[in-house]
């Protein structure tokens, strides 16, 4: 039995409680909401707290509410989120993409800001500490008293998946992000010092170790999604080895605004999985003012395709996992153009 290493428990009384922990602990603290990636980076060694702040049981952080869009908590669980009837009408991406995060019981227990903020992956990194240690280690995890997470390199750590690189490439696993991307999400962030709301591409940062942008003493509280309307259609495809259980090895969200004769009048494409953050295909310019015919669909997937650049820290091999890239990207395509005919 891997056990938990050693750290105090708060139990928020409410955010505003929690960002001040947060604050007042400094790098020592990190927070815990589902617990599904946390507590097994802990009992890796991967992350080593001094402090633990429990939020999941915050109802300010369980909210779903209408309005201009759709507010969702950070704390629902990605089986509430999948199974909200609004989410499913009008936010179809999110829907799949929440479905699609693990197990049945995972996503019972998994929520929705914890696959937003979920930790960067690697096949050097996400191994037990002995492993780690028989290998010398990596910058993302120097090792037992490594910290929280995201802390500075150390020594001669390096980087085993390119190991004359100065950074971590770790790569982003969310499921649920690039869905949220693809459908204009905005984020909300708490500290001491107030609120915020950022575009949720904003969290982000292509590296493995700081991989978001958000301060230590900010809680991710809500993702804001903006009114779309019956002519958006929206989707998201997963790659695996399994047909569950696994971390994407690629994500392809897509979500498209259509105008009398299926032309394209506004679209937008994530990709998850190939880098240390969601990407943002900036080529779908290309798409607009044209109907997704077979060809425009194929010359665009395989311009998009171009960002996926894929190293050795996840599953598959690197070539068959570039092809695939284009070929989910024309089929996310397909399917939202079928679903308008």
């Amino acid at each position: 039995m891997i056990r938990l290493p050693q750290f105090r428990y708060h139990r928020a009384a409410s955010v505003r409680d929690a960002a001040a922990a947060l604050a007042g602990e400094g790098p020592g603290a990190i927070l815990l909401a589902g617990g599904t990636d946390l507590v097994p980076n802990l009992k890796r060694r991967q992350q080593t707290p001094a402090v633990v702040i429990g939020i999941r049981h915050l109802a300010e952080l369980r909210v779903s509410a209408n309005g201009r869009g759709l507010t969702l908590g950070a704390a629902l669980s990605l089986a509430d989120v999948a199974d909200d009837p609004r989410v499913r009408a009008e936010y179809a991406a999110l829907a799949k993409a929440a479905a699609l995060v693990a197990t049945p019981h995972l996503r019972t227990m998994g929520t929705l800001g914890g696959n937003v903020c979920l930790d960067t992956r690697c096949n050097y990194y996400n191994q037990s500490f002995e492993w780690r240690q028989a290998i010398d280690f990596c910058m993302k995890a120097p090792g037992a008293t490594g910290g929280t997470a995201c802390t500075q390199p150390t020594g001669d750590a390096v980087c085993w998946v390119a190991p004359s690189s100065p950074r971590c490439w770790a790569v982003s696993s969310t499921d649920t992000a690039p869905a949220l991307l693809a459908l204009g999400a905005r984020a909300t962030l708490v500290s001491t010092a107030g609120e915020r709301e950022i575009p949720l591409e904003d969290l982000y940062a292509n590296d493995g170790m700081a991989y978001l942008t958000k301060r230590p003493d900010e809680v991710l509280t809500a993702l804001r999604l903006p009114p779309l309307g019956e002519a958006w259609r929206s989707t998201y495809w997963k790659l695996r080895r399994r047909g569950a259980f696994d971390f994407p090895v690629l994500g392809v969200a897509a979500a498209v605004r259509f105008s009398i004769g299926n032309v394209v009048e506004e679209a937008r494409v994530v990709l998850g999985a190939v880098a240390s953050r969601p990407l943002v295909v900036p080529q779908v310019a290309d798409l607009v003012g044209k109907p997704l015919t077979d060809p425009v669909i194929r010359d665009f997937a395989e311009s998009a395709a171009g960002l996926a650049k894929p190293m050795d820290n996840t599953d598959f091999t690197l070539s068959w996992r570039k092809k695939v890239a284009a070929s989910y990207i024309a089929g996310a395509l397909k399917e939202l153009r079928d679903a308008v005919r």
